[in-house]
């Protein structure tokens, strides 16, 4: 079926914000996302300025959705901690209620969206989406916002041979007062060699524990989240959070996380949003506001040039995201060696200026 109107694969926070913006512009797209109802994911859950700035801009308050407001960052590693303000007021937001409000929202300004749709394959030279039901759909606009989950056909490079690539694991703890009392306001990250952990109060009151490990670690500690942070002896208060959580839900997972990787040319037609556009460290980097920005730009440029507006898009926001992927990139390096991150953890406790230098450095801006 050949569509006149764009034609959005992935209803996160990409593909809803570009399907609110066409909407806005008059564009009708079509969004297809393959889950029934919105759902907590291994990625997201913080919110920095920029972020917060981009869904102001579409309309979204994350203070009137319950976001916990955060304003101070805590680092640990080994034995070693440190603390200080964020240069900027971020908030910890489940996806769950994130993408709920967004899609609500692309629906309610026009957009045709359709759930529990699954895209088995892409073929880019086409612009076309083969559906699990065997449905084809067709368009000149094609906007790929499947997050880190690659489609057949339309994925990005895969691992070189012998890398070894790193693995996303979430999961939700309900705290006990005391560790509610030890996150208020606070974002919390640990480092350790070849990973690192991000641990925040969301809305809803759960704790939302995001960590990153090497595929070698993980499969050293046997291959099973379960048994992995009890073996990280370089991270021993993580696991002193965990011993003070009532209750913990299900880990979720998501396989080799492409850090670094950016799409730096484009085709007529195709525009890449969020994790298919550039990938973030989240060490120190927000996917969410980089997931937002590239909709921002990509609907401004699809609605003033049409499938041409692709090329300049897509080149232009590899530009832009550049030097926030470097250092993000270059800070994550630092905090998973081993033997780098206690001596670092010392050096922010003496200048905890850097830390707030490398927060506002690693923005992608909103605008």
């Amino acid at each position: 079926m050949r569509l006149p109107h764009p034609l959005i694969a992935g209803g996160g926070p990409a593909g809803s914000a570009i399907a609110i913006l066409l909407a806005r512009g008059g564009a009708r797209p079509m969004l297809i996302e393959r889950t029934r109802e919105a759902h907590d994911v291994v990625c997201g859950g913080f919110l920095g300025a920029d972020a917060i700035a981009l869904l102001g801009r579409l309309g979204i308050d994350v203070a009137l959705l319950g976001a916990h407001p955060i304003h101070r960052i805590r680092v640990v590693a080994g034995g070693r901690e440190m603390e200080t303000h964020l240069p900027f007021a971020a908030a910890g937001l489940s996806r769950r209620t994130l993408d709920a409000t967004m899609i609500g929202m692309a629906a309610r300004e026009g957009a045709a969206v359709e759930r529990g749709v699954t895209v088995r394959a892409i073929d880019l030279a086409a612009r076309r989406l083969d559906l699990a039901d065997g449905t084809v759909l067709e368009s000149d606009r094609l906007f790929i916002a499947t997050g880190k989950h690659d489609v057949r056909g339309g994925g990005r490079p895969v691992d070189a041979p012998g890398s070894d690539p790193a693995i996303g694991f979430r999961i939700a703890i309900t705290p006990s007062p005391a560790l509610t009392t030890a996150l208020t306001g606070v974002i919390e990250l640990h480092l350790f060699r070849h990973g690192y952990a991000g641990l925040l109060l969301q809305e809803d009151g759960n704790a939302n524990l995001c960590l990153s490990i090497a595929q070698s670690r993980l499969r050293d500690a046997g291959g099973r989240p379960e048994t992995l942070i009890p073996s990280l002896g370089d991270a021993p208060r993580l696991g002193e959070r965990l011993d003070m959580a009532v209750s913990t839900g299900s880990w979720s997972s998501i396989a080799r996380i492409a850090y670094g990787w950016r799409q730096q040319t484009g085709v007529d037609g195709i525009f890449r949003l969020g994790d298919q556009a550039a990938v973030i460290a989240s060490l120190a980097g927000d996917g969410i506001a980089i997931a937002l920005a590239s909709a921002c730009r990509a609907s401004a440029a699809c609605l003033a040039n049409g499938p041409q507006g692709a090329l300049d898009f897509q080149h232009g926001f590899s530009r832009h995201v550049r030097r926030p992927l470097a250092l993000a990139g270059l800070l994550r390096g630092a905090g998973e060696n081993g033997r780098a991150a206690g001596p670092l953890i010392a050096l922010l406790g003496h200048c905890p200026g850097l830390v707030r230098l490398a927060a506002s450095a690693t923005r992608v801006g909103s605008r």
